[in-house]
Formats: C-alpha cells, sequence, structure tokens
C-alpha cells in the first residue's frame, strides 16, 4: 500500500513537471506559483521516495536469487545485501509515512499573524513587542518577507496590538502552532523592586485568503475617516488618513493608521477585514475537525496557554509537548526552529497513527 502511494507521489510529480513547462501555466502567474509550491514540495523529499523504492527492488532481487540460484558466493553475496536493506527499510518506511501524511493545503499559504498584550499592563505589551521581534528575526533566517497590515503601540515601545503577514514558502504551515497564549516570567523594566512578574500575550495564526476565497459586498461596509493618533491619543496627522471598517453583518470593525495615505491605509483595512472574515470561517471549519480529532497541537484553542519564557532561568517550556528548553536567550533572537520542529513531528505522528499508513 505504501509502495502505491509512493508511485503515485512519483506520477503527480511528473504531471506538476508537464504542467509547470506549459504555455497555459506560464501565462498565469497565480496557477503558476500553487503549481510551483506543490511541484517544490515534493521535489525536495524526492530522493527518500526513490530510495524506498531502490531498497524495495534491492529486496525482491536478493530473495529472487536466493530462492533460484545455486551458486554459493552469489547467494552469499545476496544474503548480505538482502540483510543490509532489510535492516535499512524499516527507517526509509517510517520516513515515508511523515511525507505521506495528507498535508492541509493551507500550510502552503502565507501566514498572517496577530499579536495582543495580554494581562500584565505595559509589561504585556513589552512581552508582545519582544514576541514581535522574535518573529521578525525568524523570518529574516528562513529569507521571508514580513508585510505589517497594522499596528497600535504604547509606552516604552510596548505593542497593544499588531498584525503581519509573513510571506514564505509553507508559511502557514510553519508558524500555525505559534497560535495561543504565550506567558512571560521574568523582572519587568517597569518594576524597581526587582521581583519576577508573569504578564501574558496572545498570538493568532492564520492563512492569507485569497480574493476569491472570501468576497466582501462594498454595500455591507461603513467606511469612517479620522486623523491618526500616536501613543497617548495624541493626534500625529491632521490629514483625516486613518481608516475605520465596520463590517456591519458582522459587526467586525477594523482600524488602519500606519500609512500616510488614505487609499493605502484602506487597501490594508480591506485586507485585514478578509483576513479577520477568513478566520472566522476557518474557526467554523476547525470546530468540527477538533471534535472530530483532540490533537495536543491543535490550533483550534487560541485562549489556550501553549508557552511559557522564564528569562531568570533562561528556560522556554513549551506546555503541548512538554518540551523544556535552556535557550531562551536564542529563543528570542529567533532561533525557535527546534521548537517548531518538535510541534510539526508531533503533529505528523499523530495523524501517521490515525492514518491507515
Amino acid at each position: 500500500m505504501i509502495k502505491e502511494k509512493v508511485l503515485s507521489v512519483l506520477e503527480h510529480h511528473k504531471e506538476l513537471e508537464t504542467q509547470l513547462s506549459s504555455q497555459d501555466v506560464a501565462s498565469d502567474p497565480s496557477k503558476m506559483e500553487k503549481l510551483g509550491k506543490e511541484y517544490n514540495a515534493i521535489n525536495k523529499n524526492l530522493s527518500i521516495y526513490k530510495k524506498y523504492l531502490e531498497v524495495l527492488n534491492s529486496i525482491n532481487e536478493a530473495e529472487q536469487i536466493i530462492g533460484s540460484e545455486s551458486d554459493t558466493e552469489l547467494v552469499e553475496l545476496a544474503q548480505e545485501d538482502l540483510k543490509g536493506n532489510q535492516e535499512l527499510l524499516p527507517v526509509l518506511e517510517d520516513k515515508v509515512k511523515f511525507l505521506l501524511v495528507p498535508r492541509d493545503p493551507k500550510d502552503m499559504k502565507n501566514a498572517v499573524v496577530e499579536i495582543r498584550a495580554g494581562t500584565g499592563g505595559t509589561e504585556a505589551g513589552i512581552f508582545a513587542a519582544d514576541l514581535y521581534r522574535m518573529y521578525t528575526h525568524f523570518l529574516e533566517r528562513k529569507g521571508w518577507s514580513l508585510e505589517i497590515l497594522s499596528s497600535s503601540f504604547g509606552d516604552l515601545g510596548a505593542i497593544k496590538e499588531i498584525i503581519f503577514i509573513a510571506k514564505g514558502d509553507n508559511a502557514y504551515g510553519t508558524l500555525k502552532y505559534e497560535s495561543g497564549v504565550h506567558r512571560v516570567q521574568r523582572v519587568p523594566q517597569t518594576e524597581a523592586q526587582g521581583r519576577i512578574h508573569t504578564s501574558a500575550a496572545s498570538v493568532a495564526v492564520f492563512p492569507e485568503a485569497d480574493e476569491f476565497e472570501i468576497e466582501i459586498d462594498p454595500n455591507d461596509l461603513r467606511i469612517d475617516l479620522y486623523c491618526s493618533s500616536g501613543p497617548g491619543g495624541q493626534s500625529v496627522n491632521t490629514t483625516y488618513s486613518a481608516v475605520r471598517i465596520v463590517h456591519v453583518p458582522t459587526g467586525i470593525t477594523v482600524t488602519c493608521q500606519d500609512e500616510k495615505s488614505q487609499h493605502k491605509n484602506k487597501a490594508k483595512a480591506l485586507k485585514v477585514l478578509q483576513t479577520r472574515l477568513y478566520e472566522q470561517k476557518l474557526a467554523e471549519i476547525e470546530a468540527k475537525e477538533t471534535a472530530a480529532r483532540k490533537s495536543m497541537v491543535s490550533t483550534g484553542d487560541r485562549s489556550a496557554k501553549i508557552r511559557t519564557y522564564n528569562f531568570p532561568q533562561n528556560r522556554i517550556t513549551d506546555h503541548r509537548i512538554n518540551l523544556t528548553l535552556y535557550n531562551l536567550d536564542k529563543a528570542v533572537d529567533g532561533d525557535i526552529d527546534e521548537l517548531i520542529d518538535a510541534l510539526y513531528t508531533a503533529d505528523l505522528e499523530e495523524k501517521v497513527q490515525q492514518s491507515s499508513l
């Protein structure tokens, strides 16, 4: 069964190669991007698929020689070859099982990330800023780009809320495990007595919506224009460049004042609204999926405490998989690959157990 699935993947790889070289796809950038990502996802694991098939074929050939050959020396060589490949097969089979688990098509999309300060006052806002800096450094390491859609700042560099798009290959599939409540334990900048405080910030990650997935009727919108403001509410712009959009049917309200141009703010606000509507749609789907599959690394419950950052002990703990690392200083500088890889592996192991592979 695994062999048949591998052969099917390789056949699909050839089909994608043919499609990507066709004129129809070459003239359609969105289709080219979509098929290109799918092709590259298979291509990077091609050597494992081929090695698995080679080992199976070698085992089959060795068994045939052992069963039919009278040449003792040839049989001994075949037996030696058979033993080595039989030891290698389970390792390759496990790797192939992971690769064959159906991937969520949304994983290939860009990721929209929302960071909001939670409990803890100004310190929570400072922690939210630390998380934002951690993710920006992580994106830089990956060679990905970032576009800020909306932001709101407080005092001392604190972030009340920031929404940005992480643009890169498999961005959502990589960052989706970051959704949830992040808790910090440290001596705040605002604390004169040197006592350790606990505060929190929430992170929500979801795939960027394509325009055709969420259509917004202009008649459903109420758009207000006003002067943008800075920390503390003081006016920083005397022109009506800030935009507030209310989606009347759902009551969702979005504001954007980051740009000096009213048109740019409106475009960004509409993008955030589109994202929020998509998030609402996904939440309904995720609720059904979560009911069917209780996952330890589920992204469905965004109110769950997922991680603690303890600065005095240089410790970072992910509570979903009971993983504790003592490299917080590196993690806040964007080195969170070990955490994300561990969560990805745990999620895959669950899916492999629940699949028929």
